[in-house]
């Protein structure tokens, strides 16, 4: 399939690169041009940071119901444009048809919640006086213009996350989608021109890091930098932005403990465990990495993960149910396999896949894989996979397994599954992460995600994340 030429969104208008470059979109499904797109230079980013300015004086003077408006009509067309979006998310990164549902519901639903939730939220707060001599107020205002970059794994779903809070509150927003997958972000940006959406408010480009991105963090307009991605590429954009002193807000890289215990539903944790192992071809930030299982049911849980592996179907087809599209590029198959190669030779035990599916010359796809005897030695037990390969560690005691899941430089997600009460409270003290789930899962946009440690700061979703889009201004007049 080929999505044609699309160019970038810049102030209010669809508009090609200042040096007419662009670039090849090549689908990970088979290898083969899918669209091409025009690839910004350091002169857009300052022609994006030049419209946003202007776009944040407008959009921060229109009235909430107004912006509320816009951000509903917004969410309708994307609607209106579902089938086209979704496609563009299958094949730019490779990700199931059925599974591109969960894009376009986050989109969607941050864009009606936000605009929902925002009057109250900004409504100014009295703050009592004790002697009753002045009368205090906390108003919230926009911080400015926000740069968003975004992680290729969810491409509308992180732009949500970041679009739905920005409007919002009031502010301009400068998208950057990961060079990985920016397709769907430009179908976006033809939206937003077909409905006129008021300009300079909304501006989408991508190109080269260097380029595009480094000359975004290190101007001095914006006020928030936020993004999805690594920590290493965080460090990064904070050290070329400290050009001015900038509020963050970073969901970053994860490392999730998945603590199974004896006394746990072992159906339940073997198919959520799967779930979120082998969704996205592993490619999610919230996924198991390391999964610490109790010795007395490691063996009985190894045998049913490994069932559940050899039985996803892989494949793509947008007319057929499939589990599991490939890695979104070779250098991340390539990674991986090296990466499972030396776990095997630091001696670990390869119980399924860690190979190319045969008949798979185009592509980067993989097998599902399962590895067990994982320890704290070995490299992979310290590094965002980022990949469809489940690690099994054995562990003995509470205490035991408590240390080993802390041990990481992340804190986003973890996951726990025992019935024991004192157990969990436990748990939900020690553990060291920024989520804690508990016998279930559950993601929402009204619910908080956010990490600690260099997993981030600042939250998506829920209420929090409008924290991050506002600053508060304390009015005291005296009643004398």
């Amino acid at each position: 399939m080929n999505f044609g030429n699309l160019k970038m969104y810049i102030d209010g208008k669809l508009v090609s690169s200042a040096n007419n470059k662009t670039k090849d979109i090549i689908s990970p499904l088979n290898d083969e041009k899918i669209a091409n797109l025009s690839w910004g230079s350091d002169k857009d980013s300052v022609r994006a940071l030049k419209s946003a300015k202007k776009g944040f004086e407008l959009w921060s003077n229109t009235p909430v119901e107004v912006r509320k408006k816009w951000m509903l009509l917004f969410r309708s067309k994307i609607l209106e444009n579902e089938e086209i979006l979704r496609k563009s998310i299958s094949y730019e990164m490779g990700k199931p048809y059925a599974a591109t549902g969960e894009d376009i519901e986050s989109i969607t639903n941050s864009l009606s919640y936000y605009s929902e939730i925002i009057e109250d939220y900004q409504k100014n707060k009295e703050i009592p006086d004790k002697d009753n001599s002045h009368e205090h107020q906390l108003i919230s205002k926009p911080i400015g213009v926000v740069v968003a970059y975004l992680a290729w794994n969810f491409p509308l779903l992180n732009a949500g996350f970041k679009i739905g809070p920005a409007l919002a509150a009031g502010c301009s927003i400068i998208l950057k989608p990961s060079e990985l997958s920016p397709l769907s972000l430009y179908i976006i940006g033809e939206i937003l021109n077909e409905i006129n959406f008021p300009k300079g408010v909304v501006n989408i480009l991508c190109g080269n890091p260097k380029e595009v991105a480094t000359t975004l963090s290190s101007s001095k307009t914006p006020k928030l930098i936020t993004m999805i991605g690594s920590t290493e590429t965080a460090k990064k954009v904070i050290a070329d932005s400290s050009t001015s002193i900038k509020k963050y807000s970073m969901e970053l890289g994860g490392n999730a403990p998945f603590i199974v215990f004896d006394d746990a539903d072992l159906d339940l944790a073997v198919n959520i465990g799967a779930a979120i192992k082998f969704g996205n071809c592993g490619q999610i930030c919230v996924a198991a990495n390391r999964f610490f299982i109790h010795e007395n049911i490691i063996d009985e849980f190894s045998e049913k993960l490994v069932k559940k592996a050899k039985n996803l179907k892989i494949g793509f087809d947008s007319n057929l149910d499939f589990d599991m599209g490939p890695l979104i590029s070779f250098e991340s198959r390539n990674r991986i396999s090296k990466l499972i190669k030396n776990t095997i030779e630091s001696g670990a035990n390869l119980l399924y896949g860690g190979k190319i599916p045969k008949n798979s010359s185009k592509g980067n796809w993989f097998e599902p894989t399962v590895i067990s005897g994982v320890n704290n030695n070995m490299n992979i037990f310290h590094q965002e996979i980022f990949g469809p390969v489940a690690t099994l560690v054995s562990f003995k005691s509470d205490d035991e397994v408590i240390k080993s899941a802390n041990d990481t430089k992340y804190g986003l997600a973890s996951y726990l599954f025992t019935n024991d009460k004192k157990r969990i409270d436990r748990f939900i003290n020690q553990l060291d992460f920024g989520e804690i789930q508990i016998n279930g899962i559950k993601y929402d946009i009204y619910l908080p995600h956010g990490g600690i440690k260099e997993s981030g700061v600042g939250h998506d979703c829920s209420e929090l994340a409008l924290d991050d889009y506002l600053v508060k201004k304390r009015i005291t007049i005296s009643k004398s």
